[in-house]
């Protein structure tokens, strides 16, 4: 029996449970996912997964339960509007070549589809109360199955116990206690102040006079997005602020701190009048999120193959990219199911599907080689997912902080010019940014990887 441990019970762990079932399912496999938390609750934000992800959705045979619970963009990625006045500026459509183009979900109810589906498919078992504190070799664990393995390593969890496992993933987001054991950095403080919450969108159905909800209005060193979820019954609200670091304070590595209305509607009073009736509709205490992020690294396999990263353990990001995954407040009523408190920034939260996707496919093709006269070595397999991630999550990387800059008027085209002299230069620059992350195939791409890593010289 072949044993895999998940570290980190959010989405990206769930869905490479789940993708990895789905694509080795014919294997003596067993997949434990450690989440660290033992409840998670309803108070949350949106998720918003673009056209690439919500095609690997679609593949795992979820989408119709996904669209239950997304809202509906009516075929819009993003309505860009001035911030003043709520006048367009571009809109920009959904790619017309896909079946499927966009999922905006409620983090916590899409959480919750995952955890329904590994338990109706028994892809996994979940554990929660199970804090990764360290990982190590388990040299007196052999593995006599397996014949390039000569050991497993070992989870040591804070509540004492430990389990044992062919392979480690780390998907415990940017604070990733496995990511910590063989790279020593710090997280990178990403220059804003954000302020999350959500609106009930009949409350401002007779306030919001602009063609869809899907919008994003853009100011020089601010910028307000909204975006429908839950079917269409919440409107996802983010606001984000450019703020120095010495202006924050003695700030830590933190995530959520107590926000209050009183600062969203003080940020944003000159904003259009429908951004202030959505800030007056909001919950009175949105959570105020200070951003980091982690420079790209190109090694996501360590210990021979043993350990693997994946999400923001890998690839921490920025939430600029037009992919929101937002985190929730752990402190909420109590519920049976799994608590997760993963932290997928952005467009790291499609990423992070990605990342498990490819992950299934790359452990296909390790159990299958063990079959054929010429076995590859699980490391191998494995470096065939990280040379087909890590060059474009770090292109994610990049460009979600160069979008960040744009939407907020900090690109060095504009400088020096007034709003209404900038606003064609930004533009300009919007109307192509997604194409690249949206149009790739990632079988293809992973099909093409594959005929090289089969070469006898490659990858091994």
């Amino acid at each position: 029996m072949f044993r895999i441990a998940i570290t980190g019970g959010g989405i990206g762990g769930l869905f490479a449970a789940l993708c990895i079932h789905h694509h080795c399912k014919s294997q003596r496999i067993k997949i434990d996912v450690y989440e660290q938390a033992q409840e998670y609750g309803e108070i949350g934000a949106g998720v918003g997964i673009g056209p690439n992800a919500a095609t690997l959705v679609e593949r795992l045979g979820l989408k119709e339960e996904a669209l239950a619970i997304a809202g509906d963009r009516e075929g819009i990625w993003l309505s860009f509007r001035r911030y003043d006045t709520g006048a367009e500026v571009l809109t920009i459509m959904n790619p017309t070549n896909r079946n499927t183009t966009q999922l905006p979900m409620h983090r916590a109810e899409f959480l919750e589809l995952l955890v329904k589906a590994i338990q109706r498919r028994g892809a996994a078992t979940l554990h929660t109360n199970k804090r990764c504190e360290g990982i190590e070799h388990d040299a007196e664990t052999r593995l006599t199955e397996i014949k390039d393995q000569d050991d497993t390593m070992l989870v040591k969890f804070a509540d004492g116990t430990t389990a044992s496992a062919n392979l480690v993933i780390g998907a415990d987001g940017i604070h990733s206690v496995v990511r910590s054991h063989y790279i020593h950095d710090t997280a990178q403080y990403g220059e804003m102040v954000v302020y999350r919450g959500l609106c009930d969108m009949e409350k401002i159905q007779g306030q919001w006079d602009l063609p869809t909800y899907a919008a994003l209005f853009m100011a020089p060193g601010k910028h307000f997005l909204t975006f429908p979820i839950s079917n269409n019954k919440i409107l996802n609200v983010v606001g984000f602020v450019s703020t120095p670091l010495e202006k924050l304070g003695d700030v830590r590595e933190s995530w959520t701190l107590a926000g209050d209305k009183s600062e969203v509607q003080e940020e944003f009073k000159d904003f259009a009048p429908v951004v202030q009736s959505v800030i007056r509709n909001m919950n009175a205490h949105p959570l105020k999120w200070v951003l980091f992020d982690r420079k790209s690294t190109p090694q996501w396999i360590f210990s021979g193959g043993k350990v693997a990263l994946l999400g923001d353990a890998a690839h921490a990001m920025c939430p600029h990219q037009g992919m929101f995954l937002e985190a929730y407040d752990l402190g909420c009523r109590k519920r049976s199911r799994l608590t997760s408190r993963e932290w997928i920034l952005g467009a790291g939260a499609g990423q992070a599907l990605e990342d498990g996707w490819i992950i299934g496919r790359s452990l296909r093709e390790y159990f299958q080689a063990l079959e054929s006269p010429r076995p590859r070595s699980l490391q191998s397999c494995l470096h065939l997912y990280q040379s087909i991630r890590v060059a474009r999550a770090e292109k994610v990387q990049v460009t979600s902080r160069q979008a960040g800059d744009l939407y907020e008027m900090k690109i060095d085209e504009v400088a020096g010019l007034s709003y209404d002299e900038g606003l064609p230069i930004v533009k300009d620059k919007l109307k192509d940014r997604m194409q690249w992350i949206w149009n790739e195939d990632l079988d293809q791409v992973f099909d093409q990887a594959r005929t090289h890593w089969q070469r006898p010289s490659a990858l091994q």
